[in-house]
């Protein structure tokens, strides 16, 4: 049920003007106390003693060792890798903008040997890509005059991506520009940092697998 005023805190039964005393609207709280209506006290919130972890998936909210704890978004770590990355993205598009071009179109060329090229079947999982979105951009590179095709000599069955003069010199701006944005953020933060950001980003992709090892068990 929706309340949007007043609030009365769900655990101790006492009106707090707007948020409970716990920091959380009594109308985000559906799990655990679900009783709720304008000017009425919660009757039974039903909340043990001593709960040892009770969560809420419908407002994210975690009730551990009898208290309210409230995630905001700012404190999660998806949100800062999201934030940090959809602002790299948007550097990197801005840049390829000025080539006619785009991240991914960058990102497919640096993945592209300038000598050998690449399968094609092999670029899509260095890039994240699945088969059909690598498809279009590949195709995309190809309108542009950036890459060509050929079947692979060693295994007729394999096709072959290769860069053209223009892609390489597509190719090498890529490159400049991911070395200058790195340049800048050596500049900006210490090595002891980035050493520990990137042992950080281990351990969140191990924790990554683990849950997706434990879900699909």
């Amino acid at each position: 049920m929706m309340v949007n005023s007043p609030a009365y805190d769900f655990y101790q039964g006492k009106r707090v003007n707007g948020v409970s005393e716990a920091g959380v609207p009594p109308h985000q709280i559906g799990c655990p106390a679900a009783l709720f209506s304008i000017g009425a006290r919660v009757k039974s919130a039903r909340i043990p003693e001593k709960p040892q972890k009770i969560v809420c998936m419908h407002n994210n909210f975690t009730y551990l060792r009898n208290r309210l704890f409230v995630m905001k978004k700012e404190e999660t770590v998806d949100y800062h890798i999201k934030t940090a990355w959809h602002a790299i993205a948007r550097m990197y598009n801005q840049q390829a903008l000025k080539f006619d071009g785009t991240m991914s179109i960058g990102y497919a060329l640096l993945n592209i040997s300038s000598e050998e090229g690449a399968p094609a079947m092999k670029i899509g999982p260095l890039m994240g890509l699945e088969p059909r979105s690598l498809t279009r951009l590949l195709k995309s590179m190809e309108e542009k005059g950036l890459i060509y095709r050929q079947v692979d000599k060693n295994d007729k069955r394999s096709v072959r991506v290769l860069l053209t003069k223009e892609g390489k010199k597509m190719k090498e701006k890529s490159r400049e520009t991911v070395l200058r944005f790195n340049e800048a953020v050596r500049e900006e933060v210490t090595d002891q940092k980035l050493r520990v950001f990137f042992e950080v980003i281990q351990d969140i992709n191990q924790v990554i697998e683990k849950e997706s090892v434990a879900v699909s068990s």
